[in-house]
C-alpha cells in the first residue's frame, strides 16, 4: 500500500488489463512517446503511475473520439500544459471543431443511406410472392 506522498505505481499488465487493450498497445504509446513509465525494475518490468494511467485513458478516449495519434498528443500536451496556455486551447478548440463538423457529415451521411436502405427494401419487399404491394 502506498505512502499518502506516493501514487499507485501499475504494472504494464494492470494497466492493459484495466483498459481492455494490450500490453503491445501500451509498449507503442511508450515507443511513440505518449506514455513514460515512472521506472524500470533491473528485469525489465515497467512501473507506470497515475500520469501514465491518466495519459492513456486521454490516449484511448481521443482514438473512440476519431482523433489521430497527433492530436491526441496535442490533447496529453494540454494536459501537461500551463493553465494560461491560450495557443494550445486555441488548438484544440479547433480540433473540437473539425470532429464537430466531421459528425455532422457523417450524421447527413448515415441520415441518407438509412433512406437508400429504407427504399431498397420496399422494392425487395413488394418484389416478394405473395406481396399484396404488387
Amino acid at each position: 500500500m502506498p505512502l499518502k506522498n506516493q501514487s499507485r505505481l501499475y504494472t504494464i499488465s494492470d494497466l492493459a488489463s484495466e483498459f481492455g487493450i494490450t500490453p503491445r498497445t501500451i509498449r507503442f504509446y511508450e515507443s511513440e512517446r505518449l506514455l513514460e513509465p515512472e521506472s524500470r525494475e533491473s528485469h525489465g518490468t515497467r512501473h507506470y503511475g497515475e500520469r501514465a494511467r491518466v495519459r492513456l485513458k486521454l490516449i484511448l478516449r481521443g482514438k473512440r473520439l476519431g482523433f489521430s495519434l497527433a492530436e491526441s498528443k496535442s490533447l496529453i500536451e494540454l494536459y501537461n500544459a500551463d493553465s494560461d496556455n491560450t495557443e494550445q486551447l486555441q488548438r484544440f478548440l479547433e480540433l473540437i471543431a473539425q470532429h464537430r463538423q466531421q459528425l455532422q457529415r457523417q450524421k447527413q451521411d448515415i441520415a441518407v443511406l438509412e433512406q437508400e436502405l429504407d427504399a431498397a427494401e420496399q422494392r425487395v419487399r413488394q418484389a416478394m410472392p405473395g406481396s399484396t404491394a404488387n
